[in-house]
């Protein structure tokens, strides 16, 4: 089974492009689908636990926790050390399944994969990238997204020119919908030759 590691930078279009993979058959992990997952179960107790402010009606309340770290960023690495973990259990649990099933190609979407040592766990990364400008527009168009949070983001984000010289693949979502589907299905058709 090929583990295939999918990332890119906000707004350069990862979420789109991790819906193609599975739309052409390719099971996909959403860590941030399971971070939200673990903030309405295992991950409540623990995160109160740092962020009392962030608990709303039995669940996290992502608003107030990134709203808390935006005015202290430091405590970031805290509340890692707490959902790392958790999702690191259900990413393996999820490979576990798909090697049962006999799955050729899965995809871990990871949008932190190299800024948390994720290119480790995959055989092959695709970076999703967009020119600065359509990226910049994607993202400020966001319902409550303002430039500091924006710029925060960045921050923590590896530069996407290091991103794209480290990836194996790359899509390009500049040109539009049609054309990101090509390049995904260049890359299942790569993989595919390779494996055979």
């Amino acid at each position: 089974m090929i583990v295939l590691g999918l990332t890119g930078s906000i707004g350069t279009g990862k979420s789109t492009t991790a819906v193609m993979f599975r739309d052409l058959g390719v099971p996909v992990h959403d860590a941030d689908a399971t971070v939200h997952d673990l903030y309405r179960n295992e991950a409540v107790a623990p995160v109160v636990a740092l962020f009392p402010e962030a608990l709303k009606d039995g669940v996290i309340d992502r608003k107030v926790l990134s709203a808390t770290l935006a005015q202290a960023p430091e405590r970031f690495r805290a509340l890692e050390a707490v959902i790392h973990p958790l999702v690191r259990a259900r990413e393996t649990a999820f490979l576990e399944m798909e090697r049962q099933k006999g799955s050729a190609l899965v995809v871990l979407d990871i949008p932190l994969l190299y800024e948390t040592g994720g290119e480790k766990r995959v055989d092959k990364v695709v970076v999703v990238t967009c020119d600065a400008q359509t990226q910049r527009r994607r993202v400020l168009a966001r319902p409550d997204m303002t430039e500091e949070k924006f710029a925060l983001i960045l921050s923590r984000q590896m530069p996407d020119a290091e991103k794209r010289k480290r990836a194996d693949f790359i899509v390009y979502t500049d040109a539009g919908l049609e054309a990101a589907r090509k390049q995904v299905e260049e890359v299942i058709e790569t993989l595919k030759e390779e494996r055979d």
